[in-house]
Formats: structure tokens, C-alpha cells, sequence
């Protein structure tokens, strides 16, 4: 075992262990390169996870090793590590969750080896209420993130047709997952049920591809949507993580038109991307998942589509769902509608500089707007 190397990060000093161990046996991706590829991603990545409370999954043998996830902050963090109280139902207690709000508590982090990066769809100052809504679609082998793609358009005819922007990324293990920005007062009571009940609608439009109950075994080349991510007591891997895979994927996100070209070329490699390949693409394009943080869009009422008594909003905004739900291909009839709402769920050595050159150097291609670095999705 090597000694500790000392280095300052932003000022923070940092004993950081076993540099040169290899956590990516297949491709020799060492913890070093762990720590140095979160140090360069951290000026498009350190938005995402700002505020939000975050589970560890740590690989201290590797990736092909056991791992554990770690949701209540280790005792013998540094004291400028923040942590924030989150109330657990299942542990009748406060679990205190780590907050990734600054680099150096980043490269803390990672010097855990905690390789994959889960933080909630809310912030803890406000842990009833989303940001976001998540769609994470899961491909039952041998379906692959091809078929992913388009049900992933699919999604996105339905939210263009209800004026929603939504935002697609690679979960960097198999799948792809498409976000929608909310910023504005709602709830899981709200947003789990609206995924529950449009994950069943695309479900009984294409019924040969989708599914939406995580039953493994009717899930054999089709697309699982994944719904129930919407859930204050689940988290999602980060935009720009790692993934322990067997080599060092990333959580990606991407334009829509690399979604189109996958699916057209049926081509999944268009839709892999390891860490090298990130940190290019940021340099290049700029942090694509921008506007998750900061867009406000209102959730949209679907109880129109059930047309019977106890369906919200007047007979025009039902009538106008209705039509907006069948142009995107998702035709339910009103008592299939009524009955898809109905069962919606709903819940509550030396000293080394380490990391201050590569952060002010990647701050200045990433404080760019998205609307200057590719094109309109």
C-alpha cells in the first residue's frame, strides 16, 4: 500500500490513498483517474449535485468487486463536509446525507472510491418537492439502448405536444433516461403518478416493445419505464457520472438528434461514451443538461383523459388533452383512461496542487449558454 498523497484542493487539504490502484480491471482506469476525471467534470457536474442529497455507491475493491451503497455520511469526514438531515421513514430517524456542493468535498468523495454518484430529484431544503420528473428506460437483453431511443422519442412527441422541453441522457450502463425540468411548486404525490399512468399509456400503445411493471420476467426485449424513480425515498445516477461497468462509462447527456441517428443506424455505440470521450464533449459542447436546473415548467393535467365525472378541468381542456395524447400515438380510450388513472400510485508524501487549473479551465467552456454550443433540441 502506497502513502497518502497530500494535496490542496481550493485551499482544503486532503490525504488521498491508494492513487494507482486499479478500480476497472479490463481497461486498468485506476482511482487516480477516478479522482482526476470528477476534479475536470466537476465545473459541469458540482450544478447537478449542489444541494441535493446524495448516495455513495462505493467499489472499494473495483468494480467487479462488492460494492455498498452509503446514504448516512461517514463519521470521519473532514468538518467542511456538509450534511443535510433527511427524516427516514424505514429507519425512524434522521439519516444525514452528504451534500457534493464544492469540488473539494468532491474529490472526497471519490477518494472513497464511491465510483457512482446518486443524488434525489429534490434539494434538501425542500425534500417534498422534485425538480424534476425522470423516465429511466430499462432494456430487457436482447434489446438494447436502440430500442431505448425510441421509446425515448416517443416520450418526446408526448411532451412537445404539451409544450414540455425534456432532455435526454445515457444512464452510462445499458439504458437511456429522459428528463423533464419542472423548478416549479409540486409534489410526488403529483409527479409519480403522472409517469405511472404515461408509462402504462405507451405501454398499451406499443405492447410488443413496452412495458411498465418491473417484472424481469415479461420484460424480455422490451423497454421497462421505469417510472417509480419518482420517489422521494429513490435516487438516480448523476448527469456525468461513472458507472462500474467494465470499462469507466459515463451518465451522458445528449441531443435528440444522436438519439434519432442511433435509432436510425441501429447503432448503440452512438450512444456510449466513456470518460475521455465526456470530457471532450464538454469542452465542446458545453454542460447539454443545463437547462434541468434552471428551466420552469408546469406539470400538465392528464385527468382529461378519463372523461367521467371525477376528471379535473373543464370538458375544453379535457377534449384538449385528449386530442394532444392521440397526436403523440398514445391513443387510450375514456374508460381506459379513467381506469390507467385510477391505479396511478400515489405516495409521499508531498504536498501536491491538485485540481485548481483544470477546474478554472474547464469553468470557462462550461459557464457558456447551451443555446451557443449545439443545437436547439
Amino acid at each position: 500500500m502506497s502513502a497518502p498523497t497530500i494535496v490542496d484542493v481550493l485551499g482544503r487539504k486532503l490525504n488521498l490513498t491508494n492513487l494507482d490502484k486499479v478500480l476497472y480491471p479490463a481497461t486498468g482506469f485506476t482511482k487516480g483517474e477516478v479522482i482526476d476525471y470528477y476534479v475536470r467534470i466537476a465545473p459541469a457536474l458540482l450544478p447537478h449535485l449542489a444541494g441535493r442529497p446524495l448516495t455513495m455507491k462505493r467499489y472499494p475493491g473495483g468494480v467487479d468487486q462488492e460494492f455498498f451503497f452509503e446514504k448516512n455520511a461517514p463519521k470521519h469526514r473532514p468538518d467542511w463536509v456538509k450534511t443535510a438531515p433527511i427524516w427516514s421513514e424505514g429507519n425512524n430517524r434522521n439519516v444525514n446525507y452528504l451534500l457534493a456542493n464544492d469540488l473539494p468535498t468532491l474529490v472526497w468523495i471519490a477518494n472513497l472510491a464511491s465510483i457512482e454518484l446518486h443524488p434525489s430529484l429534490s434539494l434538501a431544503t425542500d425534500i417534498s418537492t422534485p425538480t424534476m420528473i425522470v423516465f429511466d428506460l430499462d432494456p430487457g437483453p436482447p434489446a438494447n439502448i436502440v430500442q431505448c431511443a425510441q421509446v425515448g422519442l416517443w416520450l418526446r412527441e408526448v411532451f412537445d405536444h404539451f409544450g414540455l422541453k425534456s432532455f435526454p441522457k445515457t444512464s452510462g450502463s445499458k439504458g437511456l433516461q429522459i428528463y423533464i425540468p419542472l423548478n416549479t411548486k409540486t409534489s410526488y404525490e403529483q409527479t409519480k403518478p403522472f409517469a405511472h399512468a404515461l408509462a402504462r399509456l405507451l405501454e398499451q400503445e406499443h405492447p410488443d416493445l413496452v412495458v411498465s411493471d418491473m417484472k424481469k420476467a415479461i420484460r424480455t426485449n422490451k423497454v421497462f419505464v421505469d417510472w417509480s424513480q419518482n420517489d422521494q425515498h429513490k435516487t438516480t445516477i448523476s448527469v456525468y457520472a461513472l458507472r462500474a461497468r467494465e470499462h469507466p462509462t459515463v451518465s451522458t447527456p445528449v441531443t435528440w438528434e444522436e438519439v434519432e441517428a442511433a435509432l436510425k443506424k441501429k447503432d448503440a455505440g452512438r450512444l456510449v461514451f466513456e470518460a475521455k470521450d465526456v470530457l471532450a464533449r464538454v469542452e465542446k459542447m458545453g454542460d447539454l443538461f443545463e437547462s434541468v436546473q434552471k428551466l420552469k415548467q408546469k406539470l400538465p393535467e392528464l385527468s382529461g383523459l378519463g372523461g367521467g365525472p371525477s376528471s379535473a378541468g373543464s370538458a375544453r381542456e379535457q377534449e384538449k388533452n385528449s386530442k394532444v395524447v392521440s397526436a403523440s400515438g398514445v391513443r387510450p380510450n375514456a374508460k381506459q383512461g379513467a381506469k390507467l388513472m385510477g391505479k396511478a400510485e400515489k405516495t409521499k508524501s508531498g504536498k501536491t496542487e491538485f485540481g485548481k487549473s483544470e477546474f478554472a479551465k474547464t469553468r470557462k467552456t462550461t459557464s457558456k449558454s447551451v443555446a451557443q454550443k449545439r443545437r436547439a433540441l
